[in-house]
């Protein structure tokens, strides 16, 4: 299996401005010059984490989905992100999964955050979504969905098979709460023996909410590989071994004695 390049994105976001976020986003994309398998952009990068203004959202299939197509073409590489989308009388909190062919996967948020009334504008997802790409397969999940661990619960196959390699959260997580993020990111990494991505916004938000970033990527020990700086916008590429992945799971197959269990 070939090692995986991935790129994450730790960015300011303007408040209810798709137009100045999409063409901020296609500067730093400019700004890439490496190449790179996956391109990952924060929660809501279109307009920030405007829960109750369903005037900025888009119609699925809108700008925001059009630029992605645009530039994983551009890129040669897979770019993922949320984006507030309206379809069928429903707002939903959408992840991408974009191939440079202009083809994408979508995953709709799960677990939608209360405390800010998300749940009272948006609609639930129902089902998780695995991405593949050069042979991994990856869980997309976005922000508050890192706070239920039975949702992002890898499982294994009667050969020792996991179900996806990497978990991915896409995020808009204040600064208040960057002790959970953080924690959080390495609990899932850990019992889920998976390379773990966390993305998250920097600055404050149209509610006067700071945000530390905090991005992180760790390896399926819980370690954290990636050396993104808090509170700083700013790219950084990483390439992840799945060499290192099998060799760790082989040696430590907790697998074989996880609890099977279904959701409902």
């Amino acid at each position: 299996m070939q090692n995986l390049k991935i790129s994450i994105v730790q960015s300011f976001l303007h408040w209810e401005d798709p137009a100045a976020n999409l063409n901020m986003f296609s500067e730093k994309l400019n700004g890439i010059k490496e190449a790179t398998d996956l391109i990952v952009l924060p929660e809501m990068f279109t307009t920030g984490f405007a829960v109750d203004r369903e005037r900025v959202a888009e119609e699925h299939g809108g700008q925001g989905l059009q630029w992605m197509q645009q530039k994983a073409k551009e890129k040669n590489c897979v770019i993922t992100g949320s984006i507030a989308v309206k379809e069928n009388g429903k707002l939903l909190n959408r992840l991408y999964w974009v191939e440079p062919s202009g083809t994408y996967q979508s995953y709709d948020k799960r677990h939608l955050f209360r405390m800010a009334g998300e749940n009272k504008h948006f609609t639930a997802g129902e089902k998780n979504s695995t991405c593949e790409l050069k042979g991994w397969k990856i869980r997309p999940l976005i922000c508050y969905d890192l706070r239920f661990p039975v949702w992002a619960r890898n499982t294994w196959n009667e050969n020792l098979q996991a179900e996806y390699d990497v978990l991915l959260y896409v995020a808009n997580w204040p600064e208040a709460r960057s002790f959970p993020w953080k924690s959080l990111l390495v609990a899932r990494a850990i019992e889920n023996q998976a390379y773990t991505i966390g993305v998250n916004r920097v600055g404050a938000d149209g509610n006067n909410i700071a945000h530390s970033g905090d991005s992180a990527v760790l390896n399926p020990r819980g370690e954290q590989i990636s050396k993104i700086k808090a509170n700083e916008e700013g790219i950084e590429t990483l390439e992840l071994d799945y060499n290192y992945l099998a060799e760790f799971r082989k040696q430590f197959p907790v697998g074989m004695d996880a609890d099977t269990f279904e959701l409902s």
